[in-house]
């Protein structure tokens, strides 16, 4: 790592009791999968965040999986956890439930690649035997949706269909950092969803944004992050120098 990093991590950590820690899930604490029912936090990664939440006032994973999903996946006492990328947060959320249900019930793909959430659905196509073909068929199901009045997104090797609401990780991160007066960061990401997390933490006193890198993350990633790590591993020893 550069002096640079070196030098911000120091600072993050040297008053811990003014920072919050906001990770994203798969990507940066658990491996990607092929199917994202399969992912699991490795052990050590799991004793890493119950040390951290012993030190910092706020340990939290902000996911576009469901939060109860995450919850069980981390299984750490005190980890505050905000699924369906900050949709959870907010109260005009709830009334796309059922729209969003209907949509993804509705929608020309593969009932295996289809998965719905709470409060989103994701259409993905990691396994797709020919990914161009794939994209041009979530393109237009990604126009049907807008059409809906329904906002749709691509992210890594996914399309996902979400409720117009305005609200995000980026909104997530605001209202947990208001919420208990913190104005220190780390944030963490590995997908253009994770861009919002980054943006919101661009006006505090410290803020440190990992971006955890692969040969399908997002380049743009790059540009916004203090510090870029290649791997989930990379990552988890980055946390033990807070």
């Amino acid at each position: 790592m550069a002096a640079t990093a070196d030098a911000l991590l120091e600072r993050l950590a040297s008053s811990p009791e003014r920072a919050g820690l906001f990770l994203d899930f798969d990507g940066v604490l658990a491996p990607i999968v092929a199917r994202p029912e399969d992912a699991t936090l490795p052990t050590a990664t799991r004793n890493e965040l119950q040390r951290l939440v012993e030190r910092y006032p706020l340990v939290s994973v902000v996911s576009g999986r469901a939060g109860d999903d995450v919850r069980a996946r981390v299984g750490v006492d005190r980890i505050v956890v905000v699924g369906s990328h900050g949709l959870e947060l907010s109260p005009d959320a709830e009334r796309w439930r059922r729209q969003i249900r209907d949509f993804a019930a509705n929608a020309p793909w593969p009932e295996q690649q289809t998965e719905v959430k709470p409060l989103s659905v994701a259409f993905h196509f990691r396994d797709a035997a020919d990914e161009p073909a794939a994209v041009l068929a979530l393109e237009e199901i990604a126009e049907r949706a807008a059409e809906e009045g329904l906002s749709p997104r691509f992210g890594r090797k996914v399309m996902e269909v979400l409720p117009p609401v305005g609200s995000n990780k980026g909104t997530a991160v605001r209202h947990l950092l208001d919420e208990r007066g913190l104005t220190r960061a780390l944030v963490a990401g590995d997908d253009t969803t994770d861009l919002d997390s980054f943006r919101a933490v661009d006006d505090l006193e410290c803020h440190v944004r990992v971006a955890v890198l692969s040969d399908e993350s997002p380049a743009i990633l790059r540009d916004y992050a203090e510090i870029v790590v290649g791997s989930t591993g990379e990552f988890l020893d980055l946390l033990k120098r807070l």
